[in-house]
C-alpha cells in the first residue's frame, strides 16, 4: 500500500531552519555536510543545491534576516513614501524584530569564537546588504539637493549605518528590558542622531544619544 504521508519539502528555508535547530539542540555546530544532512534526513545532493558549504550557510542565514526584513516592509504600501529617515528607523525596527524572533541562535552564533572579530566574519552578507541600502538612501536624499557642497558622501553614510547597527547589535545582546524597550530607544536616538549630523541640524540630539548611551553604560556596569 502506497504512503499517504506528505513528502517533505527541501528548500533553503527548510535547511536553515533544520540547521538553527540543530546547533540549539546540539549545544554546537555540525562538523560536516555528511553528518548534518544525516541528522536532519535530507541528501547531500539536496543540500548543495542551496548552499557550498557549512561557513556558506552561517553567512546566508544573517542575509535572510535581511531579505526576510525587507520583504516585510515592502509589503508596506506606504513604505516608499518614507522619507529616508524613517525608512532607515523601519529597517532597524523591523531587523531587531526579526533578531528577536531568532535571539537564541543569534546569542549563540555571534559567542560562537573566543576571537569576537572571528564572529564577525559571518555577518559579511550582512553588512553588503546594510550599507547598499544606507547608500540608496542617501543617494535618493543627494538627488533632491542642488548644490554639490551640501550632498553628503554615500561611502561615509552607508559605512556609518553598518557601525550604528553594530553598536545596536551590542547593545540588544545586553538589553534586558522588558520587550528590549531600550533597543528601541537606542534604535530611535541613533538614526536620528545620524540622520540630524548629515543635515547639519544642532548636536541636541546628539548630546542627548551621548547622555543616553553614558547612562545605559553606567547602569549595565
Amino acid at each position: 500500500m502506497a504512503s499517504t504521508g506528505k513528502k517533505k519539502k527541501i528548500d533553503r528555508e527548510f535547511i536553515i531552519a533544520a540547521y538553527m535547530n540543530y546547533v540549539l539542540e546540539h549545544d554546537g555546530y555540525p562538523k560536516t555536510v555528511y553528518k548534518f544532512c544525516i541528522d536532519i534526513k535530507v541528501s547531500e545532493e539536496d543540500f548543495y543545491k542551496f548552499f557550498g558549504s557549512l561557513d556558506g550557510l552561517d553567512k546566508n542565514i544573517w542575509s535572510t534576516f535581511f531579505t526576510t526584513t525587507a520583504n516585510a516592509m515592502h509589503k508596506n504600501e506606504q513604505f516608499e513614501h518614507f522619507s529616508s529617515r524613517d525608512k532607515m528607523l523601519t529597517l532597524f525596527y523591523t531587523l531587531f524584530e526579526m533578531l528577536t524572533l531568532n535571539r537564541s541562535y543569534v546569542l549563540f552564533a555571534l559567542k560562537r569564537y573566543d576571537m569576537p572579530l572571528k564572529n564577525m566574519t559571518q555577518l559579511k552578507g550582512l553588512r553588503s546588504h546594510i550599507k547598499e541600502f544606507a547608500g540608496e538612501l542617501i543617494e535618493t536624499d543627494n538627488d533632491e539637493k542642488t548644490s554639490r557642497l551640501v550632498k553628503n558622501p554615500v561611502a561615509v553614510f552607508s559605512e556609518g549605518a553598518w557601525l550604528q547597527f553594530l553598536f545596536l547589535l551590542n547593545f540588544w545582546m545586553s538589553d534586558e528590558s522588558p520587550s528590549f524597550e531600550k533597543t528601541d530607544v537606542a534604535i530611535e536616538k541613533s538614526v536620528n542622531t545620524i540622520f540630524d549630523l548629515f543635515d547639519n541640524t544642532p548636536l541636541n540630539n546628539v548630546l542627548d544619544f551621548g547622555k543616553f548611551l553614558w547612562k545605559e553604560k553606567i547602569m549595565s556596569n
